[in-house]
């Protein structure tokens, strides 16, 4: 027998009908014969044959009972079976093929004939079988690239917390502590049979996830209100207390403008109910009881406990256990009393991760289902929108005008090199976070409505730096960088000029970044055709001659002749 040959098996009481079949396929295959069922399963623990021959009508065994053991076996299941038999009736084959012998060949039979029915059987099978390795190798494949995708929107969304987190002065790690003390609120919600039935409806994963951004609206309040060491005064905390609703807003704007959101589905319910009480005498909406989400309710025991074991500018931190007893105080009047009792009978669960600094979060680890990366990115964007009294539609229009520019410039022979070997999707997707650095940016400095001072200049100046930092920090999260190829260079180099007096590093002509030179002018005239606290806004025709003033000053003279080629079929959306 010849090496890396296929084994046949045939099977048969005849030795006639074995010695006919053996010699119809030797030339071309491996063969073994066994004249019973016995001596079959007694040679299948030395070999492991690509095909099975099979006689239905032999004695102690016939060919059904054999194929039914065989297809009962995991070890012997996936070979397939060929009857090779008298009986010539469609009764019998039915039966045969139900049982899952692959093909009937009559007997008595054409040698050349049988060869190459067995031949066909065992291509297929060694194709079928090179299929489904394919498959199983795309499905890892996917689910790496997946889990990539989902790692990276878990750091987009909470580095997007902890910059709120730095505006209010918040100790590091309240996000990633409350989303564990809501991990195990959920677990022991379960275990207890409480809210059981709500629940289970959940998605607990993105419910966790969601709850990263249930302070998102405190990026719309004054820094000196956020970080004001004493008590606020009564109007100060009235202009706290709008967060809520700030926060409501930015995610309504956020699903406006997606269209797979569903991974914020919780994301409104905690932002706007985690400071309404069980008595009715929270806000925004003084919700009493069970009027207010569920969610809301689980934040606020998580949110309160973590703001009194940790220092804020107006207090020092609390011990864990003068937390406790405050909370235990608040019963029926701040807190759920279902959800407090849980939180006193389990408060040592609690303590570890407040004081534990090794604890780590993958000991809860909180997972988003099958979300949308461009989606995660318009969070991002449209909360840096709102900040910057940006007219809603800007992300729409800014992906309509960088399309059409792309789209031109692989039409042109000067770029079309360059661009063809980006992955286009990725670089609109990527383009979002251009100003992503403006979020370190103070709002009065951002919504100032006349010139800034040189000083205040430089401050928003810095959010490039800033905007290169956070991508870098999100590139160290995840395996695969080709995610955020585009995002550094976008983030760090739209500012610079082709004459060199650009910032923040003063680059000089094509030593910027092709992606930095054509956000530049796309951005420009975004911000020229729009509305913005300083100014009102400026016609297209009137804006698109700007830019052709600014040609080979402010931008690359060869993009800018693309632009203007092109620019008509931006008004067009």
């Amino acid at each position: 027998m010849g090496p890396g040959r296929d084994i046949v098996l045939i099977v048969d009481d005849d030795v006639v009908n074995l010695t006919v079949a053996k010699n119809a396929l030797v030339q071309k295959f491996g063969v073994f014969t066994a004249p019973s069922g016995i001596k079959m399963f007694q040679l299948l623990e030395k070999i492991k044959p690509a095909l099975i021959l099979l006689d239905i009508e032999m004695p102690d065994m016939d060919g059904y009972e054999i194929i039914s053991r065989l297809k009962n076996s995991a070890q012997t299941s996936g070979i397939p079976v060929i009857f090779l038999t008298a009986k010539n009736d469609p009764t019998s084959e039915v039966k045969g093929l139900d049982l899952g012998a692959v093909d009937y060949i009559l007997k008595p039979f054409s040698q050349e004939l049988l060869a190459k029915r067995v031949e066909l059987h065992i291509l297929f099978e060694a194709q079928k079988q090179a299929l489904k390795r394919y498959t199983s190798a795309l499905e890892g494949e996917v689910n790496r690239k997946t889990q990539t995708v989902l790692e990276l929107q878990g750091a987009i969304l909470k580095t997007v917390a902890e910059l709120v987190e730095c505006r209010d002065s918040v100790t590091g790690g309240h996000i990633e502590r409350t989303q564990n003390y809501l991990t195990i609120l959920v677990e022991l919600m379960l275990e207890h049979g409480v809210y059981i039935e709500e629940l289970q409806s959940w998605d607990t994963n993105l419910f966790v996830l969601s709850s990263q951004l249930h302070d998102v609206g405190k990026i719309s309040i004054r820094d000196d209100i956020l970080m004001k060491p004493g008590k606020l005064t009564e109007e100060e905390f009235e202009e706290m207390k709008k967060h809520t609703i700030f926060g409501m807003d930015i995610i309504d704007r956020v699903k406006e403008n997606t269209t797979d959101n569903h991974f914020l589905v919780y994301a409104k319910a905690l932002a706007g109910s985690h400071h309404e009480k069980w008595n009715g005498k929270g806000y925004p909406f003084g919700l009493e009881g069970s009027e207010i989400p569920l969610s809301g309710r689980m934040m606020a025991i998580a949110d309160v406990y973590d703001a009194l074991t940790n220092v804020r500018p107006y207090k020092k931190a609390f011990s864990h256990e003068n937390s406790v007893e405050i909370m235990a105080g608040d019963k029926g009047i701040h807190f759920d009393p279902l959800l407090i009792d849980i939180f006193l009978a389990h408060e040592k669960e609690f303590k570890k991760i407040a004081t534990d600094k090794n604890y780590q979060s993958s000991e809860h680890a909180s997972r988003a289902s099958a979300d949308g990366l461009d989606n995660t990115f318009k969070v991002v964007a449209n909360i840096l929108d709102v900040r910057s009294g940006v007219e809603s539609g800007h992300i729409e229009r800014m992906k309509h005008y960088l399309t059409v520019f792309i789209n031109a410039l692989l039409e042109c022979e000067l770029f079309k090199d360059e661009v063809s070997s980006w992955n286009i999707d990725v670089f609109l997707i990527s383009a979002q976070l251009h100003d992503i650095g403006k979020i370190s940016v103070s709002d009065s400095l951002l919504n100032k409505p006349g010139k800034l001072t040189p000083d205040e200049y430089e401050d928003v100046k810095a959010h490039t730096d800033f905007g290169v930092k956070i991508v870098t920090y999100l590139r160290e999260k995840i395996d695969d960088e080709s995610l955020l190829h585009h995002a550094e260079a976008l983030a760090g180099s739209h500012h610079e000029k082709w004459d060199g007096t650009g910032y923040p590093l003063g680059l000089k002509g094509r030593e910027i970044p092709l992606q930095g030179r054509i956000m530049a002018i796309v951005d420009v005239y975004d911000a020229l055709t729009s509305n913005r606290p300083h100014r009102k806004m400026i016609a297209q025709q009137e804006s698109a001659d700007i830019i052709k003033d600014l040609r080979g000053t402010h931008f690359d003279p060869d993009l800018v002749d693309v632009f203007l080629e092109c620019e008509l079929s931006f008004r067009t959306r």
